[in-house]
């Protein structure tokens, strides 16, 4: 194997050509690392023509096995996002939106009994209008006329906002 160099300048290039290959960041350096300890078991059996040129693709498939890994476990979005504008909404629509939710709420809570049953069995709860029929020994036409009239109620509600 070829002595590897062990000049501030030899290490700060294969630091910045991991870094432009990987995307740079902190995890440059743990690449680094990782692919040095490569480098030293290979090299005790093996010889190494250049070093460098080893150690940045050990860096560079570390890290796409890390990348592979982490969304393997995580999931698809596994990169941190790129900084951006904050899209959340702003105070007055939070504020907006709160008194429309507490306007159908309050709307939900004055339907009569078996409508606000009926409605919230099929919004909440998911259940279709046959199993609610089924449920509550009624027709499907009985459920299909109190929905009408709880959605009517409760688009009154938020018109009336």
């Amino acid at each position: 194997m070829k002595e590897i160099p062990h000049s501030r300048e030899f290490w700060t290039g294969v630091l910045k050509r991991i870094a432009k290959r990987t995307g740079g960041g902190l995890d440059a350096e743990d690449l680094m690392h990782s692919a040095y300890v490569r480098l030293e078991h290979y090299s005790a059996t093996n010889t190494v023509a250049d070093p460098a040129a080893f150690l940045v693709r050990t860096a560079v498939n570390i890290g796409i096995d890390g990348y592979r890994h982490d969304r393997r476990i995580y999931g698809k979005r596994c990169l941190p996002l790129p900084d951006r504008e904050d899209t959340g909404a702003r105070a007055d629509e939070v504020v907006v939106a709160k008194e429309l939710l507490s306007r159908v709420v309050s709307g939900i809570n004055h339907l009569p009994d078996r409508t606000r049953e009926i409605f919230l069995m099929h919004r909440i709860d998911k259940l279709e209008y046959s199993e609610i029929a089924r449920r509550l020994g009624i027709s499907e036409s009985a459920i299909e006329k109190q929905m009408a009239k709880a959605m009517m109620t409760l688009a009154d509600c938020a018109k009336a906002w």
